[in-house]
């Protein structure tokens, strides 16, 4: 797709696009926000590199997409005051990182994300990529036989399986159940949507008829030919769609220090 606003380099044939042209920082304009969306939709997830966020202009940037998500799950790690930023923070003494495990980000809530804007300030010299797959690809690689087994099945995300060892006792996390194969409401195009973060079971199939069945689902979207892998800067951003998309965040850099901010852009039931 042309654009006029911004410029739009392909980082893989599949997924991934490093966007330059536009600040921000400060107010975007209407045509800037419907190419940066188009952009998204064409690549899934989008970088920028030199952009010093502070807490209102990265509000503003996420509510330029949609209304802010705030997950239950996450509320002991927002910034105070404002409670739609998550700290994402790892240094020498942590003992894990937000998002080792593939997943899409709050999967488990009934409404989940349509996206995430993460700004990271603070980075290692080396280490900390965050590498993203395509659930587009990963979908269209299925055999037809597959695709018509796991079409129609719908599968149980649980907060619990991510969140339970971390969060204060008392505490209840979301669980939900949504389609195993998901169609996006913007592309129309279908799209695996069970992850290692939180997805538990496939419902109405015997434990280990499920169990199989995730494993090699969970195997398959980890495949290099569907991925991207950004090298973070400082000062740089990465808005993905959670709808067609799981990331990892690699934790190679202990004892270094990783450090940022993310909000959360709402979606909609998946179907």
């Amino acid at each position: 797709m042309r654009y006029e606003t911004i410029k739009a380099h392909r980082l893989t044939p599949i997924v991934g696009a490093e966007i330059s042209g536009v600040d921000l920082t400060g107010p975007l304009s209407g045509q800037q926000v419907e190419e940066l969306r188009q952009a998204l939709a064409e690549h899934l997830v989008i970088f920028f590199r030199d952009q010093k966020l502070d807490f209102e202009s990265h509000k503003a940037m996420a509510r330029a997409f949609g209304d802010i998500h705030i997950a239950p799950s996450t509320r002991q790690w927002t910034e105070p005051g404002h409670p739609e930023i998550t700290r994402i923070h790892a240094d020498e003494n942590s003992t894990f990182v937000a998002g080792e495990d593939w997943h899409s980000d709050m999967s488990c809530d009934p409404e989940p994300p349509l996206g995430s804007i993460l700004y990271l300030h603070t980075v290692p010299e080396v280490g900390g990529d965050t590498v993203f797959s395509s659930m587009y690809a990963a979908y269209d690689r299925l055999s037809d036989r597959m695709k018509a087994y796991l079409e129609g099945l719908t599968a149980t995300h649980d907060a619990t399986l991510g969140f339970g060892g971390i969060t204060p006792p008392g505490m209840v996390l979301p669980k939900s159940s949504h389609p195993v194969i998901r169609t996006h409401p913007m592309t129309g195009r279908k799209t695996i949507y069970v992850n290692r973060g939180f997805t538990t079971k496939i419902e109405g199939l015997p434990a280990h008829e499920s169990t199989a069945i995730l494993n090699f689902l969970f195997q398959h979207v980890q495949k290099p030919e569907f991925q991207c892998r950004f090298s973070w800067k400082p000062h740089s951003i990465a808005f993905w769609d959670n709808r067609c998309l799981q990331h990892s965040a690699i934790w190679d850099y202990f004892p270094n220090r990783r450090s940022g901010y993310r909000i959360q852009v709402c979606g909609e039931k998946p179907y």
